[in-house]
């Protein structure tokens, strides 16, 4: 079962210029590979693209790509997306084939939850996300959305390690250290911040003496 179905046609040019050409036309080229099966250059409607592309999940779900022309499914995961650095926005995008059944690797993000009702929040402490995803290992058709971590009864100075998050059934995170992935830290003093006010001060003034030494 796939959480998102996407139109495609077949791209008959490849390019830079035809590329161009297609952009005008509000389209956005993409490719799908992989599975045993020869490649599909594919464009899509770029506007639907868009849209997508802002929603979290889409990210992390098996999807759907029908391609106008040719035969059979293509049951994709999302792999990697091409940005245009000055305007910020998608120029191509990649799939790859996968069945249901196959084990994938995906990066899922963390979320921290009930932290407002943490003893160590209420006392004026903050979270700090020290890993904002994790590689999780699992089904093509069962990939997590996120991983919640539970912060509700954090006291100040605690720490969550990832030994100490239940993953969905199915899903692991390959690991040899048992690293932190997020902590509850004293709110910083004014001696603190004029400490990292120092800090960097610091360092500007070594690295204005290393331009100077060149």
């Amino acid at each position: 079962m796939t959480d998102y179905i996407i139109e495609a046609e077949l791209r008959e040019e490849t390019g830079r210029s035809a590329t161009r050409r297609l952009r005008r036309t509000g389209k956005i080229p993409g490719i799908i590979y992989g599975g045993g099966k020869p490649d599909l250059a594919i464009t899509m409607d770029y506007n639907t693209v868009s849209k997508l592309l802002n929603e979290e999940q889409f990210h992390t779900s098996m999807l759907e790509v029908k391609v106008k022309g040719s035969r059979g499914k293509n049951n994709v995961l999302l792999k990697d997306t091409q940005w245009d650095p000055v305007m910020d926005t998608a120029t191509h995008l990649d799939f790859f084939r996968v069945a249901g059944k196959d084990t994938i690797t995906m990066d899922v993000p963390v979320i921290a939850i009930n932290y407002e009702k943490a003893p160590g929040v209420v006392k004026g402490g903050q979270i700090d996300l020290i890993r904002h995803s994790l590689e999780i290992t699992c089904r093509a058709d069962s990939i997590p959305d996120q991983i919640e971590v539970d912060c509700a009864d954090m006291e100040m100075g605690d720490t969550i390690h990832i030994d100490d998050i239940p993953l969905p059934e199915g899903s692991e995170v390959q690991h040899d250290v048992n690293f932190t992935v997020l902590n509850l830290s004293a709110p910083k003093t004014g001696a603190d911040e004029d400490a990292d006010e120092d800090t960097d001060e610091s360092a500007a003034e070594n690295a204005d003496a290393a331009d100077a030494a060149e």
